[in-house]
């Protein structure tokens, strides 16, 4: 494997490739290309960042995390359709991601509820047919984060270019990277697939009503960053029931140790430095192979951000509280979706027989 081959390794794969050493000097090689993948990667991404905030101001420098997000899984990740028409399907996600997020915070709660549950069965319908590619943690990702750093006016203008530009971006990516990839299935058959007995058909469907009713109760509660919430009922709901315990096990008590590893850091560290701690928390996720601890530095960076309006209490409070609403919200609802659905089989399966 060459040095750039390693370099494309994700955390997983190159802890692997340390374990696996057979010499200290292989394993210091391999250590070093680790460390040397997550900070360039680091510096590309404050660096990314930092210029979508110079060109579309400071309240948009959420869309440059989105466009980032998006063009680092799409160089690997792809829709499970001919190229083409995923590049149309592609067109399709951004516009509901740039113009979902403005409408469903322009009206009240119910309609509110309405948008979220077209645009997330939008994004989930077309962009997560190839449930392997665990497109919905991007995708959906950048929908909740757009509606949860909300602008308007002259900021919204200037977040429909920054979108634009990041759309053609993600698309030139996606189709140098794909357009080579065979797929019999074009776009019309995923609607031809869509189908309420399949598991997959059902998935997309659980986590669209699941996370649009999830922020629909957190708004009449009047919670804070209702985002996390949605964030983390998206995270829980995967498409592999087997994987959701897991995944609540994970989040929840890797918020609580966010929290508390964040206020001992907002402790020992001058009040200066506290910027910095959304940064070493960036590391802390290039650095962990696991779930639960890349939901610990995760809160570092919500956290240093929420603070500035929550208090450093107020804002690991609800970081810690709205992540575990969500995350038990989502695995009780699934639950319920799923013997729902069981019964409404069942019924259908007695008419059919009668």
């Amino acid at each position: 494997m060459t040095f750039y081959q390693e370099l494309q390794l994700n955390q997983a794969g190159s802890k692997q490739m340390i374990k696996n050493a057979e010499t200290k000097k292989e394993k210091a090689y391999h250590l070093f290309v680790y460390l040397f993948k997550i900070v360039i990667t680091l510096i590309f991404c404050v660096a990314f960042v930092t210029l979508y905030s110079m060109i579309f101001g400071s309240d948009n420098s959420i869309v440059g995390v989105v466009v980032l997000l998006s063009v680092m899984t799409f160089r690997f990740a792809d829709f499970g359709i001919h190229a083409p028409h995923a590049l149309s399907s592609l067109v399709v996600i951004w516009g509901i991601m740039t113009f979902g997020p403005r409408l469903a915070n322009a009206g009240n709660l119910f309609t509110e509820l309405l948008v979220n549950i077209i645009c997330i069965f939008v994004l989930m319908l077309l962009g997560c047919h190839n449930v392997v590619m665990c497109n919905q943690s991007t995708l959906l990702l950048g929908y909740l984060l757009l509606y949860g750093y909300d602008v308007s006016g002259k900021e919204y203008i200037l977040r429909i270019a920054g979108m634009l530009l990041g759309g053609i971006i993600t698309g030139i990516v996606f189709y140098k990277n794909h357009k080579h990839q065979q797929y019999k299935r074009k776009l019309y058959h995923i609607f031809e697939e869509f189908d309420l007995s399949s598991s997959r058909t059902r998935w997309q469907v659980c986590v669209t009503l699941g996370v649009s009713t999830v922020i629909l109760i957190a708004g009449l509660l009047n919670f804070p960053r209702t985002m996390w919430v949605g964030i983390a009922a998206m995270s829980v709901l995967v498409p592999f029931h087997d994987d959701i315990k897991g995944r609540v096990k994970g989040r929840i008590p890797g918020n609580i140790m966010g929290g508390v590893t964040f206020l001992i850091i907002y402790f020992l560290l001058p009040e200066s430095m506290y910027s910095y701690i959304g940064v070493l928390g960036g590391i802390g996720v290039g650095l962990s192979a696991s779930y639960k601890y890349q939901a610990v530095f995760n809160s570092w960076g919500a956290i240093s951000i929420a603070m500035t309006f929550l208090g450093v209490e107020g804002a690991i409070f609800f970081r810690i509280f709205n992540n575990a609403f969500g995350a038990f919200y989502a695995l009780v609802f699934d639950r319920a979706f799923g013997k729902l659905v069981g019964l409404i089989s069942q019924n259908q399966d007695c008419v059919s027989k009668v």
